[in-house]
């Protein structure tokens, strides 16, 4: 029953990833918002929503572990996991703006992360509460200054005309199957990794930095690579860097401010959350390398690689 959760969990969210980038690229045109913005802020909240309601039941049933570990591990994965497999898939432009805006604010909120986790073994309600609002600074910072993102790239990729013309009623509708089959298709994989997980006889942390972390990450995996197969972009990377940001500022920042989030798994500070680092840092470190500001497949490759090292490490620790 486990593999059938499975693949029934992964196919509702490859159709949910789909919906969510034709509307997401349907909205951005309508409203004349950069692609790179609309990623960043509806595509990167609807594809975060599987952790949120993971974390919050977590904490709310007494598994911090999982609660943190669940963000921390999704973060990877999206670096690792999903920006890899996205750029063997077809290799990913790397814009300026990245190293201005994007990364830097990514690299920021990890940083108050480890900082809040590592000065009081735990999350609570004012540090959620600075997470969150920083959050909010940051989305509100993205809508005013879109005017200013580098639509360039827009210009280099085929965008289904079509889609100017799609109503906002069907935009909406779009959204909503989309969410929809997301919510479903992570809960039901969660379900079935979980199940997985426990007959193998591994603890918390591990299960939640890594088989929960991948079943939440599914969202960021089908919305980019469709993203990546449609030649959108900007959406693949300036989903995961905003997926990432808004991982610790809405998910572990609304749940700690519910619920007071305590360290009770000392992997997660001595090991798991410098590997969220690492690969936070591993973006900028490729992109800068031949070919310069582009992620391409043989980088994409490296990333999965590491992943690859990441999830072996954690399961023989």
């Amino acid at each position: 029953m486990s593999i059938f959760f499975l693949i029934v969990g992964f196919v509702l969210l490859v159709l949910g990833g789909e919906f969510l980038v034709r509307s997401s690229v349907a909205l951005s045109l309508k409203l004349n918002f950069s692609k790179l913005v609309i990623g960043m802020t509806v595509v990167s909240f609807a594809t975060s929503v599987p952790e949120l309601l993971v974390s919050l039941n977590a904490a709310l049933s007494g598994a911090p572990a999982i609660a943190i570990n669940n963000v921390v591990g999704s973060n990877i994965a999206n670096i690792g996991l999903v920006l890899g497999i996205t750029a063997i898939i077809g290799s990913i432009g790397v814009d300026t703006s990245f190293y201005r805006v994007h990364w830097p604010v990514m690299m920021v909120f990890s940083g108050m992360l480890y900082y809040f986790l590592w000065n009081d073994h735990q999350l609570s309600t004012v540090e959620g509460a600075v997470l969150f609002i920083g959050l909010i600074f940051f989305v509100v910072y993205l809508i005013q200054n879109q005017k200013t993102a580098i639509d360039s790239i827009s210009d280099l990729e085929e965008v289904d005309d079509a889609l100017v013309k799609v109503s906002g009623s069907k935009i909406g509708l779009w959204l909503l199957i989309g969410a929809t089959a997301l919510y479903f298709g992570s809960e039901w994989l969660l379900r079935g990794a979980t199940e997985i997980a426990l007959k193998v006889g591994v603890s918390e942390a591990v299960i939640g930095v890594t088989m929960i972390a991948i079943g939440t990450s599914i969202p960021e995996l089908a919305a980019s690579v469709m993203a990546a197969v449609k030649k959108e972009k900007a959406i693949s990377l300036g989903n995961l860097i905003g997926s990432n940001i808004f991982n610790i500022g809405s998910v572990l920042g609304i749940t700690s401010m519910i619920k007071t989030i305590p360290v009770t798994a000392p992997s997660i500070l001595s090991r798991d959350i410098f590997w969220m680092l690492l690969f936070a840092v591993s973006i900028a470190v490729l992109a800068l390398l031949p070919k310069r500001n582009q992620i391409n497949q043989i980088k994409g490759f490296v990333l999965v690689v590491l992943y690859g090292v990441f999830i072996y490490i954690a399961f023989k620790g």
